[in-house]
């Protein structure tokens, strides 16, 4: 149990890094851009080149901000069912590292630049821009912290939305990749992978709704964002060192890592062996992929990624002279399962806006432990007893292969959008217990079976991915 939530946890830690890598890369491309607004038309004229929707100032400052905000709104009105996954597995989980690893990006900055690393700006004013941009996320959190006043999920205080942990975190992060990020990208992915283990601290330690991790993923993001921009107005220039970009066409191996998430449909009824009138449903996937290329054609890539498939309840009535008529309900947890698969990857350049690409991979699947429960209730709604098991299962580690095709439209050069099918082939052995007296509703069931069964677990995946070029 505690390893399937190791993996799950280090999922989610993938989608958040990939989130602002991908924002990283649009920044940097922009930069570049920027620095090239004129282009010499001939040896005495010099022509202006018109800025695309994704290179303006704009756009560059508040995408990813605005990709943080929906997903904080999209994220509200399940916060809760989110939340009893970690209670599900980790309900004791009390380890406060995100209380001092939210500053070590920031801390980072000053330790390069005074060991002699020259990042984008010198040190005073690189601690402008940083005084700003924490100014700017003090007055932000706090004026929506106190006007919101959001309970947190532990109950303490009603200052939960937005999280000031991972907007301080984020801030931080966008320091370290606004200063460091040109000289390596493996700057800004050490930063944000920081702010992002904080981020998933708050909501380990039951300090905060994932929808208060977002929205300050966000808030952080923005505040640097417009630190920067209102010093770089007052000093008329990108920076101290503005010279120091330099990108090539990815494209011409197009690398990338794409954030991907999709409905998930099964081939097959995953419960149909157990015949007690309950079926599976169409689900969701969500993930991380990616590969490196070593032409322009063939790379190699790997996948992770979560699909979780719902089960349908069902609900029958019957009449005891004791108790009157009453009603129970089956109550279920999905069916959900965890991938990882390494392959080949193919991409063609149909034109420069459209590439299509293939993929086939092999790995494993872990899946989750769940189960299936009765609950009894009269016609007052009365709980007569609280959910008896009457069935448990865990899905083994198994074999898994898959495939698919992607179609991307480019945004820019570093930045598409992609839709996406996939198959994936599985058959992990269920272990099954069984309550084999789960019919009385007062007594707890006293005998149970186990038994152990391959399923078929094939299902498709389509959707969309937000795909960054490197």
């Amino acid at each position: 149990m505690k390893t399937s939530f190791t993996h799950l946890v280090l999922n989610l830690t993938a989608v958040f890094i990939y989130l602002l890598v991908t924002y990283a890369n649009l920044t940097a491309q922009t930069l570049s851009q920027k620095s090239t607004l004129f282009q010499r038309e001939d040896s005495l004229t010099l022509k202006r080149v018109k800025q695309s929707f994704f290179e303006k100032d704009a756009v560059r400052i508040g995408l990813a901000p605005a990709i943080f905000f929906a997903a904080s709104a999209a994220t509200w009105s399940g916060r809760e069912k989110i939340r009893e996954v970690r209670n599900r597995y980790i309900p004791t989980f009390a380890h406060h590292y995100d209380d001092y690893m939210q500053y070590v990006p920031a801390a980072s900055v000053y330790a390069l630049n005074l060991s002699g690393v020259e990042g984008r700006n010198k040190l005073g004013r690189a601690t402008i821009s940083y005084a700003a941009s924490a100014a700017i996320m003090a007055v932000i959190v706090n004026s929506v912290k106190y006007t919101a006043k959001v309970e947190r999920p532990d109950g303490s205080r009603a200052n939960s939305f937005p999280s000031g942990h991972t907007s301080n975190a984020f801030m931080n992060a966008t320091f370290m990749h606004r200063e460091f990020g040109h000289i390596s990208p493996m700057y800004s992915i050490a930063g944000y992978s920081m702010s992002t283990f904080t981020g998933i601290g708050r909501g380990l330690n039951n300090r905060h709704w994932i929808s208060d991790v977002l929205a300050g993923a966000g808030i952080g993001i923005l505040s640097t964002q417009l630190g920067y921009f209102f010093v770089n107005k007052f000093y008329k220039n990108q920076g101290d060192r503005p010279g120091d970009f330099r990108f090539d066409n990815p494209l011409n191996k197009p690398s990338y890592l794409s954030l991907k998430v999709g409905f998930a449909s099964s081939i097959r009824n995953l419960v149909e062996n157990l015949d007690i009138g309950i079926r599976s449903k169409a689900g969701f996937e969500a993930g991380l992929d990616g590969a490196y290329y070593f032409t322009k054609s063939w790379g190699l890539g790997g996948d992770f990624s979560f699909a979780s498939f719902p089960i349908s309840t069902s609900e029958t009535t019957f009449s005891d002279p004791d108790i009157g008529s009453s009603s129970s309900s089956i109550v279920t947890q999905s069916v959900g399962v965890l991938n990882f698969t390494i392959g080949p990857h193919y991409t063609y350049e149909i034109t420069s806006d459209w590439l299509v690409q293939a993929k086939l991979g092999a790995g494993i699947a872990t899946g989750a432990t769940g189960k299936i429960s009765f609950k009894y209730e009269d016609d007052d709604d009365n709980i007569l007893n609280d959910e008896v098991d009457l069935l448990t299962y865990k899905p083994a580690r198994a074999f898994k292969m898959n495939g698919g095709l992607a179609l991307t439209r480019m945004l820019n050069t570093e930045l598409g959008v992609t839709a996406y099918a996939d198959y994936h082939h599985l058959k992990p052995i269920f272990t099954y217990t069984i309550a084999e007296d789960f019919e009385d509703p007062d007594p707890e069931p006293s005998a149970v079976q186990t038994f152990k069964e391959k399923n078929n677990m094939n299902y498709i995946t389509a959707g969309l991915k937000l795909t960054a070029f490197f």
